[in-house]
C-alpha cells in the first residue's frame, strides 16, 4: 500500500513539473519588447515576460519611448514566426489575464535575460511568489548598467517607476548640442537591434540616420556601439 501512495505522489509531482514548461509553442505576434501572443491549447494567449519591463511603444496613453522600438525589434528578430518554450513560475496569470512566463527560443536562449543583457529592459514587477530568477536578473542588469548599454546610456532615464521621458528629451537636446559643437560620429541601431557607429569617412555615413551622436569612438563603444565595417 505504501509503495502505491509513493507512486501516486510521484506522478502528481511529475505532472506538476511538466505543466511549468510548454515546448514548441507557435508565436502569432510580437506585441512589443516584453509581450507576445502565442497559440496555446487551441486559443491565442497573451504572454507577458516575467520580471522585466521594456520602454513603451504601443501604450495608449504614453509616447513611444527611447529603446522601446529597439526592444521590440530585438524580440521580433528572435521570435517572430518561431516556436518558443514557455516556463511558468508559481502564479500563472496577472490581473489582466495574461500568462506570465520566461520565454525561450527553441535553442534554449531566454529572451527575458537577453533583453536585460542588451540594456533593452530593466528588472521590474518583482512580486512573490514569481521570483525564481530575480537574483540572476539583477546581476545581469548590474552588468548592463556598468557598461551603460541601452536604457542605461541615458542619465536618469531608467528608474524604478519606469522610463523617464523627460530624461529622454534632455538626452535628445544633448544630441543636438553635440552636433552643433562639431561631434560627428553617428550611432545607429539597425533592424536587428545591432548598435553600430559610423565615422564621417565611412561608406554609408551620409545615408545613416543618427539616433545618437558621439564625440569620440571611445564614447560610442562605452554606449555599446561597434564600428561599422565599411
Amino acid at each position: 500500500m505504501r509503495w502505491f501512495l509513493f507512486l501516486i505522489v510521484g506522478l502528481v509531482l511529475l505532472t506538476a513539473c511538466s505543466d511549468t514548461h510548454n515546448e514548441g509553442i507557435p508565436v502569432t505576434k510580437v506585441v512589443d519588447g516584453d509581450t507576445i501572443k502565442v497559440q496555446l491549447n487551441g486559443k491565442e494567449e497573451t504572454i507577458r515576460m516575467l520580471l522585466i519591463d521594456t520602454p513603451e511603444t504601443v501604450h495608449p496613453n504614453k509616447p513611444v519611448q527611447p529603446f522601446g522600438p529597439e526592444a521590440s525589434q530585438f524580440v521580433k528578430s528572435k521570435l517572430e514566426d518561431q516556436n518558443v518554450t514557455l516556463e511558468m513560475d508559481i502564479s500563472e496569470r496577472d490581473k489582466y489575464g495574461r500568462l506570465l512566463a520566461y520565454v525561450y527560443t527553441m535553442d534554449g536562449e531566454m529572451i527575458n535575460e537577453r533583453l536585460l543583457e542588451e540594456g533593452l529592459a530593466r528588472v521590474a514587477y518583482v512580486f512573490e511568489p514569481n521570483t525564481k530568477y530575480v537574483d540572476n536578473f539583477y546581476k545581469i542588469q548590474q552588468q548592463a548598467q556598468q557598461e551603460e548599454k541601452g536604457i542605461w546610456s541615458m542619465e536618469n532615464y531608467a528608474t524604478d517607476e519606469g522610463s523617464n521621458y523627460d530624461a529622454a528629451v534632455d538626452t535628445s537636446a544633448e544630441t543636438i548640442e553635440k552636433q552643433n559643437s562639431g561631434c560627428d560620429i553617428k550611432g545607429n541601431i539597425n533592424s536587428s537591434g545591432e548598435k553600430i557607429y559610423h565615422l564621417s569617412s565611412g561608406r554609408y555615413y551620409k545615408q545613416t540616420k543618427a539616433e545618437r551622436i558621439f564625440c569620440t569612438e571611445a564614447e560610442a563603444k562605452k554606449a555599446g556601439f561597434r564600428k561599422a565595417l565599411q
